[in-house]
């Protein structure tokens, strides 16, 4: 069915998330509907792309394509879902919040959100498909804007430099400073420094 889609022009959806290692924060999820007449350069897998490269191509992507939309899951939701769940569920935000709702749905990884089109998953998908490599520049960028914020919000912690992944420094902070709302209580982590 997904090769006999994809003989004619169709409207295609790229959704990758981002933020499900981290101790802290939401998971964000993007969906892009790239428009065939205005090419993107450069899109490739956020993570291997430069912070200023990232902005730039995330600025870009906004005003290109046909549509977008950054949806997220919040820390409530991950503690209560799991993160696997939550990120489907951010993902299945992002595609409903589309101005053009797509035929065809990429998805990153090997799992697919409930959604009303076609679907396929795709592992590694955000270095393979444009489409995704655009979700996954947009989600990355909006949840590093965020953490930076948090970094305000919540000093100490180091947010702005390792957006709530579990580095020693953030480990660190946990201990010394306890949690915050943003903690995931779910996460081993965080969970053992509850207990004390």
């Amino acid at each position: 069915m997904i090769d006999k889609l994809r003989e004619r022009p169709l409207l295609v959806a790229g959704v990758d998330e981002v933020g499900r290692g981290p101790l802290a924060g939401p998971v964000v999820a993007a969906a892009v509907i790239l428009d065939p007449n205005k090419p993107i350069e450069g899109l490739a897998d956020s993570k291997k792309l430069t912070e200023k490269r990232r902005q730039a191509l995330s600025e870009e992507i906004m005003e290109k394509a046909l549509a977008w939309s950054i949806c997220r899951a919040e820390v409530e939701e991950i503690d209560k879902l799991n993160i696997l769940q939550a990120s489907l569920l951010a993902m299945k935000r992002s595609v409903k919040s589309l101005s053009h709702q797509p035929e065809l749905a990429l998805i990153d990884g090997n799992h697919c959100p409930q959604l009303d089109c076609a679907m396929e998953a795709i592992i590694k998908g955000d270095s393979k498909e444009p489409a995704i490599s655009a979700a996954s520049i947009l989600a990355k960028v909006a949840r590093d804007n965020e953490m930076v914020e948090m970094d305000e919000k919540y000093p100490g912690y180091g947010f702005a430099k390792h957006k709530g992944y579990p580095t020693k420094q953030h480990r660190e902070a946990i201990m010394a400073l306890g949690i915050t709302e943003i903690h995931r209580k779910s996460y081993a982590p965080v969970q053992r420094q509850l207990s004390l």
